[in-house]
């Protein structure tokens, strides 16, 4: 009985080393996807939303849709810079500057893809560290895509994560 003890329980370490090594999820991992998955789905409702509806606001006082997404984008920035070791500020991106569906769409995929790019250059032992502008990011954009998903509620729209798949 006791060699069956001893043997179930090498196995079970095997089978736990195994499973380590094939890729458990570290902190720094989990903050990358997590990341990567709030703008994906904030770009999936930037495609998706009908352009006709890209001028449309909650209130009055309140950012047009387009302009809610743009805001989100300039978030990516300030990350992408602050990963990347440059001396920054947060700069709003002015909605303005981008006319239409098409050129939103377009600028915030440029500073996701920016994002993404300067956040896989920063080492885990340099994340462990500091966490920073990652989360304050990470976390502005999800307040935000609550914020897009009130925006196709109110237009009588089924937000794309709300869809039957």
């Amino acid at each position: 009985m006791r060699k069956i003890a001893v043997v179930g329980a090498v196995l079970l370490l095997a089978v736990a080393a195994e499973m380590a090594g094939q890729g458990a999820a570290t902190t720094a991992k989990s903050m990358r996807e997590d990341f990567a998955g709030v703008n994906q789905k904030v770009l999936t409702m930037a495609k998706d939303f009908p352009e006709d509806n890209y001028g449309f606001k909650l209130k009055p006082e309140m950012r047009t849709f387009g302009g809610v997404i743009v805001h989100i984008a300039s978030g990516n920035i300030y990350a992408a810079r602050a990963g990347r070791g440059e001396k920054v500020k947060w700069d709003e991106a002015d909605p303005k500057d981008y006319k239409g569906k098409a050129a939103i769409v377009a600028m915030l995929e440029k500073s996701i893809n920016d994002a993404d790019a300067s956040f896989k250059n920063v080492s885990d032992a340099s994340l462990a560290k500091n966490v920073e502008p990652w989360l304050d990011v990470m976390e502005h954009s999800a307040e935000h895509y609550g914020l897009l998903v009130a925006y196709y509620r109110a237009n009588g729209l089924v937000p794309p994560e709300s869809r039957p798949k």
